[in-house]
This record gives C-alpha cells, structure tokens and sequence, in this order.
C-alpha cells in the first residue's frame, strides 16, 4: 500500500508533531472543573506561598509571621495575613485507546488515528504551558506507560508510540480492558492531575463506570468518545468493508438486529454522558469525519468536516 492509502490509518510522528496548536493558545484551564477547554497560563486554585499577591484575611493560629500584612494590620487595627496565588504543578496524563476496536473507521479515517491526533492535540498544549506530560495506551496486546515530564523528548516518546500503535502490522494478544486501565490510571494519579480518557468507550459497563467515577475524585477528568457512523448505525443492505488489502463482507440484517445494535451504542453514550455530568467530568464527542481540532475549542460549538 502506498503512503496515499495508507492516509487517515497510519499516523505517522511528523503528522502528529504538525497538530501542535499555535504556540499563542498554551496551557488548560486554571485547576478545577472546567467545562471546556480554555487557554492562557495555569493558575492554582490554591492558597499558598508564591509569587503573585491575592489577598489579606485575618491572622489565624500557625500563620507565618513573615507573612503579616502590617499595612492592613495597622489600618483594621486586627492582624492580617498575606495569602499569595500558588503557582502549582498539574500533571496532564492521557489514556489512549488503541485496541482492535480502534482499528476501523468508514469516513475520512480510523478511529485510532483521530484518537491519535487529538491525543497528540493534549499533550503538545499541555507542554506548551509548562505542564508535566505523560500517558497511558491501551494497545493490542497490553498497556504501555509513559511518566509524566516536562521535556519535549517525553512528549515526542509518546507521540511515537501513538503513531507505532496505529500501524495495521501491529501483533495482536491480549487487549486490557477499559476499566483495567482506568484502575492503573488511578493508582499512578497524584490529586488535581488532569486527565484525558480517549476511547471508543465500547466496553463501557459497570466495572469501567466505577472505576471513572473513582477517577474523578482526585482528578479533573475530560472523556473524549471517538466513534465511526457505522459504531451507531450499521447499513441495512450490508456491503463490504476493505483496508485496501483485506475485505469484510457485512451482511444484510434484519430491522430489529439494527435496532438492537443502534440502541446499544446509543445506550453506552448516554450512559458515559450521565456518568460525567454526575460527577464533575467533562465530557466531548468526536466521530470519525470531524475535524478533530474542534475538540480545542468545544465551546464555539462548531464541527467542521476533515
């Protein structure tokens, strides 16, 4: 196959390098719960010994007596405090799905290679605003680990390994499954990470569900569902899937079979979209002919095709 077939399957490390957004939009939102992405410089919501001035309150018991607001003090006639806004740490973590499910797409691309791309998206904005980056992906055969850093090597380490599990010669064993993965991404987790769950969601039942909502106690978390026209429709008159090389005939079904088969894919989404709201995490939708790029500005609300 040549490179022109291979477009919108394979990702390749220049490809995922080109996503970088302008280097004018760095940076997450300040930490919290955020309902879109923003950008700009991370401010803590923490307060603590820094930099940046935020306010005076009254002096409590423990307080550093260095930190006294003598200004304040003199004209309230009680003693104040100086609290400062804490520039903080927030290490950004991102969970890639790459599994065999991933592996398919009928419009523009394959879901692994948009997942892929906006997971390149994630982690280069993160970088670009001082962030510590690092990843998790589920592959064919296992999970691979990438320590959060700062350096630009870490970050293209894991944007090589993103574009390797796109690559259809890829040996297949066996696959992790969601929630074993989130439960990883968990117990590495420090409070107030940032993480991204990028995934199909397709084994998305009770075991995945607990282990997201245990997730987002002690992280901030943004689910992006990656999916294809035919993960919520199938053809009713069937037809033939190819690569290019390999061809699968898909079978004409029966109405109450393509109801049965929408009704779970609309069942899973719904589910993962009330799961989220319940408890604080964000969460985005992308399919296949999107422009992926859409999902660093989700609150324009407009979706151009790739």
């Amino acid at each position: 196959m040549t490179d022109q077939d291979l477009k919108g399957i394979v990702a390749t490390l220049p490809e995922l390098v080109r996503v970088r957004p302008q280097r004018g939009l760095t940076g997450f939102a300040p930490s919290g719960r955020v309902a879109t992405h923003q950008w700009g410089a991370n401010r803590s919501i923490y307060r603590g010994r820094g930099m940046e001035f935020a306010e005076s309150r009254l002096y409590q018991p423990g307080d550093d007596v260095k930190s006294i607001d003598w200004r304040v003090t003199a004209r309230t006639g009680h003693v104040h405090t100086k609290l400062f806004q804490e520039e903080r740490e927030r290490p950004i973590v991102i969970l890639t799905d790459m599994r065999s499910m991933m592996q398919f797409g009928t419009r523009n691309r394959f879901k692994s290679n948009l997942a892929a791309e906006v997971a390149a998206m994630m982690a280069w904005t993160g970088h670009d605003g001082g962030d510590r980056v690092g990843g998790l992906i589920m592959t064919r055969d296992g999970l691979r680990d990438f320590p959060a850093a700062r350096t630009r090597r870490s970050v293209l380490g894991l944007l090589e390994a993103l574009a390797q599990e796109t690559r259809l010669e890829r040996p297949s064993g066996t696959e992790m499954t969601l929630a074993h993965a989130l439960r990883r991404m968990r117990h590495r987790n420090r409070p107030g990470t940032l993480a991204f769950v990028i995934s199909d969601f397709s084994d998305f039942g009770d075991e995945a569900e607990t282990e997201l909502r245990h997730l987002a106690v002690n992280a901030h978390v943004t689910n992006i569902q990656i999916s294809d026209p035919f993960d919520a429709a199938l053809p009713p008159r069937g037809g033939r899937l190819t690569d290019g090389e390999h061809a699968l005939a898909v079978s004409a079904l029966g109405g109450r079979t393509l109801e049965r088969y929408a009704q779970e894919f609309e069942t899973r989404k719904e589910r993962l979209e009330r799961v989220s709201r319940r408890h604080g995490m964000v969460c985005h939708a992308l399919q296949t002919p999107d422009d992926p790029s859409w999902i660093l500005h989700p609150h324009l609300n407009v979706r151009m095709a790739a």
